[in-house]
């Protein structure tokens, strides 16, 4: 069933589980997100990010999104991730999304604060949830790596007065993570997630999920983290998928199919099993 992130949040922070979210830029890895939910009764999101978009066009995203978290027999929220402007947060609200992350985190406080708030605003109106960034979650390479990550971290008492200023659903929040693909092990500063969940009550979000070890995954969620975003590991399982049937003589694109699901549906069962939320859809 097609439904926003509230409820689906406040029951994983109620019952100290974490939920997938998980990016499906075409119909596999879709298919290959609800399949495994359905089959574990778990809650779970799935999305695209504004950056994805030119491997596939937001509506035509939301004409094989929607539908499908409709006719699901758990509960599926749609979220458009790392909305960086707000027309296109708008087209994502007008194609059915159910969620946003409008992504301002590289603006002043203050500008941050305020296009969040109107967001909210608007949303509400929608029946739709929305996430903020505070502090700002880089990338392993590229234009968004950051020289020294620690000087965006999120801080505990600036969050706390950005969740109760923008009424927020939800918080991604830098401690450590970053996007893509990690050259060395990250260190995620525990501490501080411990500290921002006491301080705003509000489901955080990890990014970056891609790459960190299942004692980081199990700690974020026991101190507070409710949603953790996956893309890259699917990514590459589903390029896995494929290269294991082309060497098992799969000759055809239809014949890859099948490859592709069944490697990422492996890792979206390992993610789900391992943030807790098996058995409570």
């Amino acid at each position: 069933m097609l439904v926003n992130m509230r409820k689906m949040l406040e029951g994983a922070k109620a019952g100290g589980y974490g939920v997938g979210f998980f990016n499906a830029v075409n119909v596999e890895m879709a298919r290959s997100i609800i399949e495994t939910a359905e089959a574990l009764r778990a809650p779970v999101i799935m999305g695209t990010a504004e950056v994805l978009l030119p491997y596939t066009p937001l509506e035509r995203v939301a004409e094989y999104l929607i539908p499908m978290a409709e006719k699901a027999a758990v509960p599926v929220a749609v979220h458009y991730d790392h909305g960086l402007t707000f027309d296109k947060c708008m087209e994502a609200l007008k194609l059915g999304f159910t969620s946003i992350m409008y992504d301002c985190s590289t603006a002043p406080y203050e500008e941050n604060l305020r296009g969040v708030a109107e967001m909210v605003r608007v949303c509400r109106a929608m029946n739709a949830t929305v996430e903020g960034e505070l502090g700002h979650v880089g990338d392993n390479e590229g234009a968004g790596r950051l020289a020294n990550p620690s000087d965006y971290y999120t801080d505990p008492d600036v969050a706390a007065d950005f969740v109760r200023r923008t009424g927020v659903d939800a918080l991604a929040v830098a401690v450590g993570n970053a996007h893509g693909d990690y050259k060395f092990p990250p260190k995620l500063d525990f501490e501080r997630i411990t500290a921002i969940t006491r301080a705003t009550g509000t489901p955080l979000v990890l990014h970056g999920g891609s790459g960190l070890s299942d004692d980081d995954f199990r700690q974020a969620v026991q101190r507070g983290v409710c949603k953790v975003n996956i893309f890259t590991d699917l990514d590459k399982a589903g390029r896995a998928g494929v290269e294991a049937g082309l060497r098992q003589g799969a000759g055809t694109l239809m014949q890859l199919i099948p490859y592709e699901i069944e490697a990422m549906k492996a890792v979206v069962r390992n993610k789900i099993e391992l943030f807790g939320s098996v058995g409570r859809a």
